[in-house]
């Protein structure tokens, strides 16, 4: 890829946000926008679906409070994405996450993202040639998550972020991008029978990517984490003894500052120019706190725009004998607030210890740069609880099979 020095931040977020040729007014953008996406096929299956959907070994990313809920004594999970396919042909999306428990009510997570953004050829304004540079963006998480009662849990987890889009590339002006961030999650689940039929039913909620603010270049003008707010249900019908579905959806908002604009800009008007500029700095430089809570009612466009940028995922689930499963979902971004509306299609098998998903996304758009984008996660599930399991992690408990 050639970009010019001061735009490979423009470019890479522009990416991730899918769509349109320009970036609008209304937009919210953070640093690291990667985090905001799913790693892992299940979820990137059902739309993104993935805070109440059933425990695996991704659960943590979604959901830490659904961690004291797993029913393996141990299990891990490797993601592969090859990223913007029809933008450029070295950009990949690696992510691993696992599990492993902890007495019968409890257990820790770790995972890791690795974003590679492939090799940037930097061209200056007169577009000779310069440096080349791999940017690199990584995550490391570690999780916790414990069972209160046998229907609801909570959890957390402690993350470290590096982000390193320039490297010293571009002089002193530039520098890697470091944060440190906690998520909070909670779930609940019981089943109940209606008429004939058998259901589970599953809420969460979490809190994620609550952290520092991160610098590339200059200290007084920090960019905002994606700090994000998801909450989500799934509805499970065991149809019979080998069939069952579920049907999942999430919303989801950025808990950061709307971006300031006004109606008939005119970028020749100093007046409008310096004011437009003025407030957004203001925004840019209120503290974590600050930025959440006013999150749900900054938006220059009122109640009606802050409805806008919550972003819809749905997914249904089919389940054959815990060993085949089929899913379809849809994922809705607001067109003023980003544009992502695509499809997504994947299947999984689980056989034994071993299962395997994918996953496809078909954009409203086949210009939209997600077009053809596909992820395959692998899963390990190992010692299924079957036998008591005691406080000291031995053995295992009664479970049912491992399922996805």
């Amino acid at each position: 890829m050639q970009l010019p020095f001061s735009c490979v931040r423009v470019a890479i977020c522009a990416g991730l946000m899918a769509g349109a040729a320009s970036v609008e007014a209304q937009t919210i953008t953070t640093a690291v926008p990667i985090l905001t996406l799913s790693p892992d096929s299940r979820s990137a299956a059902l739309g993104e679906a993935g805070v109440a959907i059933s425990p695996d070994a991704n659960s943590a990313y979604y959901n830490a409070g659904k961690l004291g809920f797993v029913n393996t004594k141990y299990s891990f999970s490797p993601s592969y994405a090859p990223w913007l396919r029809n933008v450029t042909d070295d950009m990949g999306l690696a992510f691993l996450s696992g599990y492993a428990k902890v007495g019968t009510r409890s257990a820790v997570g770790a995972s890791l993202m690795y974003f590679d953004l492939g090799e940037i050829q930097y061209r200056n304004a007169q577009n000779i040639a310069g440096p080349t540079f791999n940017p690199k963006e990584y995550a490391v998480s570690v999780s916790y998550g414990q069972k209160l009662t046998d229907k609801f849990g909570v959890g957390v987890s402690a993350r470290y972020i590096r982000s390193n889009l320039t490297g010293n590339s571009l002089g002193n002006d530039a520098r890697p991008g470091n944060a440190a961030a906690v998520d909070l999650g909670a779930y609940y689940t019981t089943e109940t029978t209606i008429g004939a039929g058998i259901y589970n039913l599953a809420f969460g909620g979490s809190i994620l990517n609550i952290g520092n603010k991160i610098t590339y270049t200059d200290a007084t003008n920090p960019s905002f984490l994606p700090t994000t707010l998801k909450l989500g249900a799934a509805i499970t019908r065991e149809i019979d003894s080998y069939n069952k579905i579920t049907l999942a959806i999430d919303g989801s908002k950025l808990l950061v500052p709307s971006p300031y604009y006004e109606d008939n800009y005119n970028p020749n008007d100093q007046a409008q120019v310096a004011r437009v500029k003025a407030e957004n700095d203001a925004r840019n430089q209120k503290s974590i706190i600050n930025g959440i809570i006013g999150s749900f009612s900054d938006a220059p466009g009122g109640f009606s725009e802050e409805i806008k940028e919550i972003n819809l995922s749905a997914g249904l689930e089919y389940t054959y004998n815990d060993l085949l499963m089929v899913r379809a979902g849809y994922f809705y971004e607001d067109p003023s607030k980003g544009n992502r509306q695509y499809l997504s299609l994947g299947a999984g098998v689980r056989y034994q210890v071993f299962g395997i998903d994918g996953a496809y996304l078909v954009p409203n758009s086949q210009a939209n740069p997600l077009a053809q984008t596909i992820r395959v996660s692998l899963h390990f599930n190992f010692n299924k609880l079957a036998e008591a399991f005691d406080e000291n992690g031995a053995g295992g408990t009664g479970g049912d099979a491992p399922t996805n």
